[in-house]
């Protein structure tokens, strides 16, 4: 079953992007400050945000009542493999092709993916304003991030890691829109990402200089921003839309990531954008209007005419007439199981 979207669950969407978009501003001031490799702010990024909800939810009593059953661990484990590979492989995008090039395949890749893998998987084409928002989003997005320098020897290599990123991106998307019993949004994003911070670790140390730690109150200051802002809250309030919105929907939702950094960059950096950033920009802001529910309880995107599982008056006459009179026409497809 198709649910609706809902503008709260929307809004929580878009507020995941938007939070992941503030992530960038203070990666680059870490960067500066405390010359953390990336990777390693990647690992430490997860480990912080996952710690941070546990302590805050132990401390609630809110994991009492979690369950350990098999679906649970596997949901856990699946979400902190994808969230660590996304991670690695994302970083090890740019150093090779470069940010421009990372993001752009990166990005660009996951709603595509996603589209295709809801497409096949409920053998329908998405509807037709998704299909104007996904145009105006990648749009936009190549406009915004503009092109990339010349191609170098490790352009290819950094493009196919950020397509695993892509791939490991839409799949955590599509894996957590159905939710698994007694696992809600907040103790999955608080479990999953502290065990994929700990899978990141080794990896950091292997791949650098080693696990530095911040120097100053103000690389601990900016560790703890992205822990808690850009990490915890922002998947969780990504994790708790996703259960009604639209995995196409949401991925492209997280393209508000690049257009946040991109105008942070602009108010809190002095950096200057261009013509076409500035119409990347627009098309980015078109594209979740495009998108937007059109009031609440409206049908999501992906599901053109009505959502699925809800009848509309003559198939609810339709059903209220073959059951009176005995008639079952299994036969015609417009016609599914009772309502429960």
């Amino acid at each position: 079953m198709t649910p609706e979207t809902r503008p709260r669950d929307f809004a929580l969407v878009a507020l995941g992007g938007v939070l992941w978009g503030t992530g960038g501003l203070a990666g680059a001031a870490l960067a500066d400050t405390a010359g953390l490799p990336p990777l390693t702010v990647a690992a430490y990024r997860l480990l912080g945000g996952g710690g941070v909800l546990l302590v805050g939810l132990a401390a609630a009593g809110a994991l009492r009542g979690l369950a350990r059953t098999r679906p649970v661990v596997r949901r856990v484990v699946q979400t902190a493999v994808l969230a660590a590979v996304y991670q690695a492989a994302y970083f090890a995008a740019v150093q090779r092709a470069g940010v421009a090039v990372a993001t752009l395949v990166a990005l660009g890749a996951a709603p595509l993916l996603v589209a295709v893998g809801t497409a096949v998987s409920a053998r329908r084409l998405p509807s037709p304003r998704t299909l104007v928002a996904l145009g105006l989003a990648l749009t936009g997005l190549v406009l915004l991030v503009g092109p990339s320098e010349a191609a170098g020897p490790g352009t290819a290599a950094g493009a196919l890691l950020a397509l695993v990123a892509a791939a490991a991106f839409a799949t955590m998307t599509g894996l957590n829109r159905r939710s698994v019993p007694g696992l809600g949004p907040l103790p999955l994003t608080a479990t999953s990402f502290t065990l994929g911070g700990i899978l990141l670790l080794p990896v950091a140390a292997l791949a650098g200089p080693g696990l530095a730690l911040p120097v100053g109150v103000e690389g601990w200051v900016l560790l703890a921003y992205l822990a808690v802002v850009p990490t915890a809250a922002a998947y969780s309030a990504y994790f708790t839309g996703l259960r009604h919105v639209p995995a196409t929907t949401a991925a492209l939702l997280a393209l508000l990531e690049p257009l946040t950094a991109t105008v942070g960059a602009v108010v809190l950096r002095d950096e200057r954008l261009g013509v076409a950033g500035v119409l990347g920009a627009t098309l980015l802001a078109a594209a979740v209007v495009v998108l937007r529910p059109r009031r609440a309880g409206s049908p999501t995107m992906d599901a053109p005419g009505r959502a699925a599982g809800h009848l509309s008056r003559s198939d609810a006459a339709r059903a209220r007439s073959a059951n009176m009179s005995g008639v079952v026409r299994a036969s015609d497809p417009r016609e599914g199981p009772a309502p429960r």
